[in-house]
């Protein structure tokens, strides 16, 4: 009985805790067990006959692939090239300018780029299309896409001025003043030293935004385009309307994985041989 009562708590026997490798399997099969009763629940109240006809009529694919889904493709991919053109160039001026000694560049390009990361890119896009009615007399040259080329191309370049800043930044400091001690001058350093290091480097994130870039050339929709300046998506939506059917809009958004599928891919491989050169 004595034995008993001085018998101290923490001294009783631990009961024996479940491993961590045990307790990542139960939570794993618990994952999986969740995402069977998803799946069943799913096969069980989807109707598939019904989103058969509401997404992929097969009248209606025949319809859009056949009448100008070939022309709302190239406009897509020349909305997107031509801003992603002008975005990379302004970037590369707003990134030099971000890291400038005159402080009133610093001040400026840190303004445009807090601005237009900002402001949604569908304000700015309606904004370039109505500058006409503002400023008469005024024209936007290479009419639909001058108006794109420009709106998208300022929003995507205050980004893309982030990404080439910190490719600037990550290329050592020694390189430059080793540059500098053989006589170079600072700019020609930049260019044929720093440069092209940097975009190296920053190649995989700059993919990225071209591939945000391709998805977001789909505002073109909101405005008032002809049929032979249609983008992708206002191609698609203006079938669906007339058909009162997804089937169209469907199609037409499947497209972009075309363009987007490979990107990625490239962007994979592109980190991967990053990572080896490291």
């Amino acid at each position: 009985m004595a034995e008993l009562l001085t018998q101290v708590p923490g001294d009783a026997p631990a009961r024996k805790r479940m491993s961590p490798r045990k307790r990542a399997l139960c939570f794993r099969l618990v994952q999986y067990a969740v995402l069977l009763a998803v799946v069943v629940l799913a096969v069980i109240n989807i109707n598939g006959r019904q989103i058969q006809r509401v997404f992929f009529r097969l009248d209606l694919i025949d319809e859009t692939v056949g009448v100008h889904l070939l022309t709302a493709l190239k406009n897509t991919l020349a909305y997107t090239a031509g801003s992603f053109v002008l975005g990379l160039l302004l970037g590369t001026v707003l990134a030099l300018m971000r890291l400038s000694q005159v402080r009133p560049y610093r001040w400026l390009a840190t303004v445009y780029v807090e601005f237009f990361r900002g402001v949604p890119a569908l304000v700015v896009l309606l904004a370039f299309s109505m500058l006409p009615m503002a400023f008469k007399g005024m024209k936007i040259p290479f009419e639909p896409y001058g108006a794109v080329w420009t709106a998208l191309g300022m929003v995507v370049g205050a980004y893309m001025s982030e990404t080439i800043r910190a490719g600037i930044q990550a290329v050592p400091k020694g390189q430059v003043e080793a540059a500098r001690s053989l006589g170079m001058r600072s700019g020609m350093a930049m260019r044929k030293i720093v440069l092209p290091q940097a975009f190296r480097i920053v190649i995989p994130p700059l993919t990225n935004e071209l591939i945000i870039l391709t998805k977001d050339s789909s505002l073109v929709y909101v405005l008032g385009l002809t049929v032979s300046g249609f983008d992708l998506t206002k191609y698609g939506r203006d079938l669906s309307f007339k058909s009162a059917n997804l089937t169209p809009l469907v199609t037409a958004g499947l497209c972009y994985l075309v363009i987007t599928l490979p990107l990625t891919y490239l962007v994979r491989r592109l980190e991967a041989r990053a990572k080896k050169e490291r």
